[in-house]
């Protein structure tokens, strides 16, 4: 997903690697054919603090076009998950967890589909942090695509807001991201829903599976186009799918939303709704800030030899040695 197309590298197979004419990285500096791996690292660990940081990005017209995909994106799959909650619960059918799952798989990889030849396919916070700590975009790009994500989950909120009624927006909270309710109880109003510690684990232990399990396919440039763009996608959207049901069922708790896992999702819903929304909001971002930099430490443990990796100028090691 952020390896892509996210204008940061290009995917080479094994003949191209050893074809005398290559097409450089975007942002890369263009190296050697016979330079080691330890050099191409000494290399990338040599940028300027502006380089490493890739505030370049901040003038280039490119990006902000390609943010725009991500703004689109984001409202679109904002409006249609958040739709689909809405629409499973108020349908009653026996297992609503199951089918919200299922069809949320299928929104989420035709999304990331269709904005992935724009921007990389992002459309969701969480991916572009660990895209730039991991090295593939710079962080200026990540602020830039977070902010065109926060204002696009705030703009398919309010699409939502204004299709539905009064009743379903205040019954369903606008789909969007839930510790707590509050619900008639024998003795009054009560409030229901999931403990705080509870939610905060479940919020970093999920993302970091999603990191882990199917986005990483995406980072790895040899893997992805071994599987292919469509089945690297389906895989995402279907790991993103059993994780919102077994968020939704081991917990069992009315009140509680299931992992959001998509922060852009969480906050355009509480901008729009405000109220009990913002209760709790934090974890929507501190859990799976923490799930992208346990993912990194990871990448940065396992032995290289055990998959295809490249050396990224924006690597989060770099920059951190740029500034010193």
């Amino acid at each position: 997903m952020a390896g892509d197309n996210g204008h940061v590298h290009v995917e080479y197979d094994e003949e191209s690697l050893s074809s005398a004419n290559k097409i450089q990285p975007v942002f890369s500096t263009p190296m050697p054919e016979h330079w080691t791996d330890e050099q191409k690292r000494t290399k990338n660990t040599s940028l300027t603090l502006s380089e490493s940081l890739g505030l370049e990005d901040f003038l280039s017209l490119d990006v902000w076009r390609a943010s725009l995909g991500e703004l689109i994106g984001t409202a679109v799959l904002v409006f249609m998950l958040d739709t689909i909650v809405i629409s499973t619960i108020e349908t009653d059918v026996k297992m609503p967890n199951l089918v919200l799952s299922i069809l949320a798989a299928i929104i989420i990889a035709i999304v990331l589909l269709a904005v992935h030849p724009i921007s990389g396919g992002h459309i969701n916070p969480v991916i572009s942090f660990s895209a730039a700590l991991v090295g593939l975009i710079s962080v200026s790009k990540a602020l830039i695509y977070i902010s065109a994500q926060c204002l696009g989950a705030a703009l398919g909120a309010l699409a939502l807001k204004a299709v539905v009624s009064s009743t379903i927006e205040q019954t369903f909270s606008l789909g969007g991201c839930t510790l707590t309710v509050i619900a008639p109880g024998p003795n009054g109003l009560v409030t229901i829903g999931l403990e705080t510690a509870q939610a905060f684990w479940l919020e970093i232990i999920c993302t970091f599976v999603l990191l882990f399990a199917s986005v990483w396919m995406a980072y790895d440039h040899r893997q992805a186009k071994a599987l292919g763009r469509v089945l690297v996608f389906s895989i995402v959207g279907v790991v993103l799918g059993l994780l919102v049901f077994i968020s939704t069922t081991v917990t069992a708790k009315k009140g509680y939303a299931g992992a959001g896992m998509n922060p852009a999702r969480c906050f355009g819903a509480a901008v729009v709704r405000g109220g009990h929304l913002w209760n709790g909001h934090w974890i929507f971002w501190v859990g799976p800030a923490i799930a992208c930099v346990a993912f990194y430490l990871y990448t940065k443990i396992i032995p290289r030899q055990h998959y295809q990796a490249k050396f990224y100028d924006h690597d989060f090691f770099n920059v951190v040695k740029a500034m010193f």
